[in-house]
């Protein structure tokens, strides 16, 4: 199931919940509800699938997200 969010006042749909540890180079992706996945080195982690985003590091500048969604937010001057 692919639910609908809401990030920064915008209605998104995650497409793909991955980032990239700037440590190690590792791409993570989670791609289920309960799929914990951390890089090889261990500085960050993912979670959440397409639910959610769940992200975790050592250092915020070890995370570098690749979060791809879908904007479902409309835009008011196209209404």
């Amino acid at each position: 199931m692919n639910t609908i969010r809401t990030i920064e006042s915008k209605k998104v749909r995650i497409i793909r919940n991955m980032c990239r540890c700037a440590v190690c180079g590792d791409v993570i992706e989670s791609k289920g509800v309960h799929d914990f996945v951390s890089c090889s080195c261990g500085h960050i982690f993912t979670d959440g699938g397409l639910e959610y985003l769940h992200r975790g590091f050592i250092n915020p500048t070890d995370l570098v997200d690749l979060t791809e969604y879908e904007d479902l937010t409309l835009d008011k001057d196209k209404v």
